[in-house]
């Protein structure tokens, strides 16, 4: 392939993406190791964070549409968004139109609205399922939904080939130079601290999971194939699961209370039950209306997608289980978690 390559990574500074950067930019083999990486984040001390990775980086929201377009313009990018589609797809859609080259999107969305906790009708479901039909024929209002449906429609008609990776439960330690926890998990760490209990929902859930490493592990082979021209799932059949094992939540409250007991930062070591959805959402700080989707799905999802292109999760749920005290250690380490950060999130969807 002749023409440069290109890879602009958003939230580079984040749990994700800067795993996903970390991770690009340390590799030396595949034609990832050849392309030119381009970071955006959001302030000037995130641009100072991620200096030393010798990578172009750009300090600009992705709701400014001009400083979108800008960097699309500028540095030929093909791009990995995990907030906001439509400029991106608008920027990549025009930037096609100039220099005729195919251009890309991996948009990250989540597993948990794939549950009927979180609003899905359909049960259980495939990833090469009509996903995109399913979703387009609903008359719900959700902002996974509509981002989803968004993203197709918008893709198709900007010229822009599109996948969409629904992230599941992640946990362990993110290897980017930003934010290195996840959100959920840390959340019902940091609350137990502060409760010195350990709670757990009136229904046991089971959601699909994924260690960031396994994650990141899919990132780049999305990202390999794209880079080699090789034809897979997209647009609408462009729905990949990101899941690696199921998540039960009730044995792993039991592990972090065993955790938490044995280092002194909770009463004791038994569970006990939230006194109420809005009690759990008023500790964890996440928005009410969707912590018993949260705290309670487990959905019937099976990926299929991710593993045709020969996806091998090196984590399992005994792993998961298993180091519990791990992510308890992390935190201490690495201090709060912001879950505010969940609510940046579901307000971008719906933009």
């Amino acid at each position: 392939m002749d023409r440069p390559q290109n890879i602009l990574i958003t939230g580079a500074a984040g749990y994700i993406g800067g795993s996903i950067l970390s991770d690009f930019v340390s590799g030396t083999n595949g034609s990832i190791a050849g392309a030119r990486i381009h970071a955006v984040v959001r302030s000037e001390q995130q641009v100072h964070t991620l200096s030393k990775l010798g990578v172009n980086i750009l300090n600009f929201e992705l709701s400014d549409e001009a400083a979108v377009a800008a960097a699309i313009d500028k540095n030929e990018s093909n791009s990995m968004d995990y907030l906001l589609v439509s400029n991106l797809l608008q920027a990549l859609g025009r930037r096609k139109a100039v220099v005729n080259t195919p251009v890309y999107l991996i948009h990250s969305s989540v597993t948990t609205w794939y549950s009927e906790e979180g609003g899905w009708p359909h049960g259980n479901l495939k990833d090469t399922d009509a996903i995109y039909e399913k979703e387009k024929e609903l008359d719900i209002p959700h902002p996974i939904r509509e981002t989803n449906v968004f993203l197709v429609k918008k893709a198709k008609e900007c010229g822009v080939t599109s996948f969409n990776l629904a992230i599941p439960n992640i946990y362990g330690v993110g290897t980017g130079e930003g934010r290195k926890i996840s959100i959920l998990i840390p959340a019902l760490i940091q609350a137990s601290i502060a409760l010195k209990k350990v709670h757990k929902f009136d229904k046991d859930g089971y959601p699909p999971a994924a260690h960031i490493s396994d994650v990141v592990a899919l990132y780049r082979l999305v990202v390999e194939h794209v880079l080699q021209e090789q034809k897979i799932p997209n647009g609408k059949d462009g729905y990949y699961f990101v899941q690696a094992h199921r998540a039960p939540w009730w044995a792993y409250m039991e592990a972090l209370a065993k955790s938490l007991y044995a280092r002194g930062l909770v009463a004791d070591s038994e569970v006990e039950t939230w006194p109420s959805d809005e009690a759990a959402a008023q500790a964890l700080h996440f928005p009410a209306q969707f912590i018993r989707a949260m705290g309670t799905a487990s959905g019937g999802l099976e990926p299929v997608n991710a593993y045709r292109l020969g996806w091998q999760p090196k984590w399992d749920e005994q792993m998961f289980l298993d180091h519990a005290d791990d992510e308890v250690q992390a935190l201490l380490d690495l201090g709060k978690v912001r879950t505010s950060l969940f609510d940046k999130i579901m307000t971008s969807a719906t933009n």
